[in-house]
């Protein structure tokens, strides 16, 4: 895109928008945001401020270098990541956060599967409730870091017998490959407070502690089960170390 093409009120507007957070000498994150997200939640219509970001490995401030590059980018091919933000996430004593993993299936389908699609509305109600708080989505976590097309192989294994953790492993995965660093890093520069995070895996709350954002407690976001989801709920709790239990000291 040329430079010439963009109207001085598109780059006014896009300036006081998009935000460069430096994760490395030369990489970064981009985020866009806040815009005003009105959603349906529960027959009801909650409005929530809405953020994307986009990590890149070069990284500029000029808003014009930025659309010129991303333009003959075809970003639809990729995912990004966002976070719904819920009240004065900023200034609030007490929020909660919720770092949501991606899942095409049950998110989008409403599977029963797992218990992701229930986790997604019951967390943004939960913080909705509130008065404050924010849902990461996170876009590259699809069948705990394996993609899209591998858990749908995963799926396949586990129709024979196999339990989640056993599926990925036959497959040459790990277990659990999802990294937190960018969502995190979005979060501190939304938030320097502490927080409550909504979760059952320590591995999510070891990530935020061991960045150095200080948690007030978590709060366990079990529900749904069905016969379809039994095995890998239990799964989730003797495989993966998943915790049922409510803690209130978790910087200890």
């Amino acid at each position: 895109m040329e430079q010439s093409l963009l109207k001085s009120d598109v780059i006014s507007l896009l300036k006081n928008k998009i935000q460069l957070i430096k994760t490395s000498e030369n990489g970064g994150i981009y985020l866009v945001g806040p815009i005003r997200l009105p959603v349906n939640l529960s027959g009801e219509t909650v409005v929530f401020q809405w953020y994307c970001w986009l990590e890149r490995e070069q990284v500029t401030e000029n808003i014009e270098e930025i659309i010129g590059k991303l333009s003959s980018t075809n970003l639809s091919e990729y995912q990004q990541s966002s976070v719904l933000v819920y009240g004065d996430f900023k200034n609030n004593e007490d929020a909660l956060i919720r770092m949501h993993s991606i899942c095409h299936t049950g998110d989008i389908f409403g599977s029963k599967r797992c218990d992701c699609g229930f986790q997604l509305k019951k967390s943004m109600q939960m913080i909705k409730n509130h008065g404050t708080g924010a849902l990461f989505y996170l876009a590259n976590h699809e069948g705990r870091g394996i993609g899209l097309f591998s858990k749908a192989m995963a799926y396949v294994l586990q129709e024979s017998g196999y339990d989640t953790v056993e599926a990925n492993l036959n497959l040459g995965f790990v277990d659990d490959s999802r990294n937190y660093e960018d969502a995190i890093s979005v979060l501190k520069t939304l938030r320097t407070k502490p927080v409550t995070l909504i979760t059952n895996n320590p591995k999510k709350q070891d990530a935020l502690k061991k960045s150095g954002m200080l948690l007030l407690g978590r709060t366990p976001l079990w529900g749904d089960e069905s016969e379809y989801n039994a095995n890998y709920l239990k799964t989730k709790v003797s495989r993966s170390g998943h915790l049922k239990e409510e803690e209130s000291c978790p910087n200890d």
